[in-house]
């Protein structure tokens, strides 16, 4: 698990409808040691807090007016990969203001979604996390990256948080 002070904000994609993407957040947030939110559009994201993206929606990061801090941007440009939320959108931004300095994680689910971003993120200095094919419900999502070569740690579900962790203390 994460700790609750981790020190980082988490953006997550997880390909759900509209509505189960905040029952979700609601259920990880009472479980979890960190804030657990379904993302809302202009907030400035935080520190120790993760924002699940709002099902039907994209999601990226911008920069704020006087450019010190990142927010939310919730849109609804079409679909990439045939998701709505997609994670290769959501990577392309955080590639963008977190170079060298993020930790990007890709986790079981069907297709490639994901590996567009990933490659922009290796480029700029991300360290990159895989689910191994053991762990996976379907090894659809980890597999595209792990065939180029991109991943860094290949890990089971119950050791993702603790490869995490590793990256940011």
């Amino acid at each position: 698990m994460l700790p609750g002070d981790l020190g980082v904000p988490i953006v997550i994609v997880q390909h759900m409808p509209p509505v189960f993407t905040k029952s979700l957040a609601n259920s990880l947030n009472s479980k979890c040691a960190i804030m657990v939110k379904e993302a809302e559009d202009g907030e400035a994201i935080q520190p120790n807090v993760a924002y699940i993206a709002p099902g039907g929606k994209q999601m990226k990061l911008v920069a704020s007016a006087d450019g010190q801090n990142r927010l939310i941007k919730i849109t609804n440009d079409p679909p990439e990969n045939s998701c709505k939320p997609s994670v290769d959108y959501l990577f392309r931004s955080v590639a963008d203001y977190y170079v060298g300095r993020a930790t990007a994680v890709i986790m079981t689910g069907m297709g490639s979604d994901g590996t567009k971003g990933l490659e922009i993120l290796k480029r700029k200095g991300a360290w990159i996390i895989g689910q191994d094919r053991e762990t996976c419900v379907v090894y659809g999502m980890p597999k595209a990256p792990a065939e180029k070569g991109l991943l860094d740690v290949v890990a089971p579900l119950d050791k993702i948080a603790d490869e995490i962790i590793k990256t940011v203390k």
